[in-house]
């Protein structure tokens, strides 16, 4: 049996699966090209 517990977490997930997009997109618009090089290093340091 799924929980609502489990039923909230998953939309939690998407919620912030959808917000996520939304960020991605706005770096993508101020960083360019140089967008997911930039995600990649600020999370590698």
């Amino acid at each position: 049996m799924i929980t609502k517990e489990a039923i909230d977490l998953a939309k939690k997930i998407i919620e912030i699966d959808i917000l996520r997009d939304e960020i991605w997109e706005n770096l993508a618009v101020l960083a360019g090209d140089k967008a997911h090089e930039l995600l990649r290093s600020i999370q590698n340091s």
